[in-house]
């Protein structure tokens, strides 16, 4: 089962370059969480920074009874076992197959007997869709097999918090739909609390719990999946509706005289998309988490964008 995550005031920068600043939440456990945010924001640093391989320059992320930054490195060694974690592009070892790259953490890790491996090996790799595959090398397969043999890695452990940085990526739309679908039936199955980052709407808008906005050095937004998705903050409808009207600019937040500019054009910021029903786990089972759907919103005093919940 997944445990939770608390993040209080966490600051990180590189020199005199604020990456971020005063980060605080907290990821329920068991739930899946999707941080959001535009290019160089920080997320995939954020993710570095909660897995203990960056240290932030204040602030605390408690796991249990566990302060990360203040463990020693043996202490740290010991809770990153409790994470998995699914990089960008797979990060597998190109010159190992399938099955040696999903072996590998137990290898390296515990002292289990080949036969044991082997049996964990072919679960995981059931799990994800790839038995039958194991003997080919990374650079014989696609980018989507690449993604869930990188996942049946990270899950490989049992670990109970899993991280995905950018799962999406390098991936077209009928293969992030599977993939989303395969998120969703691991949270099912495995009961781990899960963090996404992102930066594909309908990923955002259809899988997780909970929803977080980075922008501009600081979490803009997080909590619930409702809460982000029905939100008037100007920052949040131009990110859903990926227009360029708005405060984010090309490169980072727009100056007074071009939101101004905006301003005395007359053109607004398109209302938000109506709010989808989340995705249900393959065989149609209520999800971990689920709500019912709009409830948030009516205990909250919110208007739902038109059409939502249908």
């Amino acid at each position: 089962m997944g445990v939770e995550v608390r993040v209080e005031g966490l600051t990180k920068s590189f020199g005199a370059h604020a990456v971020w600043s005063d980060v605080t939440l907290t990821l329920p456990a068991g739930e899946i969480s999707v941080l959001l945010g535009p290019s160089g924001t920080g997320k995939s640093v954020f993710l570095k920074t909660l897995v203990g391989l960056l240290k932030p320059d204040r602030g605390s992320i408690w796991i249990a009874d566990n302060d990360l930054p203040r463990l020693s490195e043996r202490a740290l060694y010991e809770v990153r076992k409790l994470f998995g974690v699914l990089f960008q592009d797979g990060a597998l070892f190109g010159s190992m197959n399938l099955y040696d790259n999903v072996a590998f953490p137990l290898r390296e890790h515990t002292r289990r007997p080949e036969s044991e491996i082997k049996k964990i090996v072919f679960e995981k790799l059931e799990m994800v869709g790839l038995v039958g595959a194991e003997g080919k090398l990374p650079g014989e397969i696609s980018g989507g097999m690449r993604k869930r043999a990188g996942l049946a890695r990270a899950l490989v452990l049992d670990p109970e918090i899993i991280l995905f940085d950018e799962p999406d990526s390098g991936l077209d739309p009928v293969r992030t739909a599977y993939l989303n679908q395969l998120i969703i039936d691991l949270n099912q199955q495995t009961g781990a609390t899960f963090l996404i980052v992102t930066h594909d709407i309908n990923t955002a808008r259809t899988v997780p719990d909970n929803i977080g906005l980075i922008y501009h050095g600081h979490l803009a937004m997080f909590g619930p999946r409702e809460m982000l998705l029905s939100s008037t903050e100007p920052v949040v409808r131009q990110f859903l509706n990926a227009q360029r009207i708005g405060p984010i600019g090309m490169a980072e937040e727009k100056d007074a005289d071009e939101l101004q500019a905006e301003a005395d054009s007359g053109v607004e910021l398109a209302p938000l998309p109506p709010i989808p029903l989340q995705l249900r786990p393959s065989d149609g089972a209520p999800r971990r988490a689920e709500h019912t759907p709009g409830l948030w919103c009516r205990e909250n005093g919110v208007t739902p964008p038109p059409g939502s919940f249908s």
